[in-house]
């Protein structure tokens, strides 16, 4: 038995702290920018749905036929399953009536049987493993989930009383314990990158209601255009600054 390489390298970013730091821009942009469109422009939750679901399957064909890991592609993707996200939760949690916990609860299970069927067809769920068209419709699949699940789970929290900022605290937090449990411990790398995966969306979502909600609701009251926009630049500037490049491919038999 021989071990390579598999020939096809990963179409997905290596996890780094820089790939932290955009992820939760992202997802603050994804809150600042879905309330844009369903709030400000007064669209609703599921026009905006709609307009920010089309662009993610059309990024994600993309991302699908695309030869090798672009960076500006990947993170356009991730930016739009997280404003997509934001409408659905919102459509799931208000326009349904569930209420924050039944949209949480629910969308908790739609990101757990996501990644339990594609560890069944695939044998994996390691982003390393994200390099075949039918592993990289799993990978997007599961983050588009997660960003719903982690915009309701936010919302929900801050709903409550700690606020926008206490919030941001207990996920910055929780965020801070899983990284002393990568460092620290043994636990399943794969199991604390989707954990954490899902944190930092209602981090990011937190952080982006405290910019955009009234003054009356503890926000910020700012402009969800301008903190869009701040957000966008914020991320180009970052995505050029910090390297990129894929995530290593996993080692295989032949």
């Amino acid at each position: 038995m021989q071990t390579s390489l598999n020939s096809t390298m990963t179409k997905v970013p290596a996890v780094t702290l820089g790939f932290w730091a955009i992820k939760i821009l992202a997802t603050t942009f994804g809150e600042t920018a879905g309330d844009t469109v369903s709030m400000s422009m007064n669209l609703g939750y599921l026009v905006g749905t709609g307009i920010f679901a089309t662009l993610l399957v059309f990024l994600v064909t993309l991302q699908i036929k695309a030869k090798q890991f672009h960076p500006f592609l990947y993170w356009a993707t991730i930016i739009a399953s997280t404003t997509a996200g934001t409408t659905m939760a919102d459509f799931a949690t208000r326009s349904l009536g569930i209420g924050y916990p039944g949209g949480s609860l629910l969308l908790l299970g739609t990101v757990l049987a996501s990644l339990a069927i594609w560890h069944k067809a695939l044998g994996s769920i390691s982003v390393s493993t994200v390099h075949e068209p039918k592993a990289e419709l799993y990978y997007w699949l599961t983050i588009t989930f997660s960003q719903t699940l982690g915009t309701a789970l936010g919302d929900w929290i801050a709903d409550g009383p700690l606020g926008y900022l206490g919030a941001a605290v207990v996920f910055g937090a929780l965020l801070a314990l899983l990284a002393l449990a990568y460092y620290r411990t043994s636990m399943s790398r794969v199991a604390l990158f989707w954990t954490a995966f899902i944190l930092t969306r209602p981090l990011g979502a937190v952080v982006g209601d405290f910019l955009d909600k009234p003054i009356s609701h503890g926000g910020l009251e700012l402009s969800r255009a301008g903190a869009s926009l701040v957000l966008s630049l914020a991320i180009v500037t970052l995505v050029l600054a910090i390297p990129q490049r894929a995530a290593e491919p996993e080692m295989r038999r032949t």
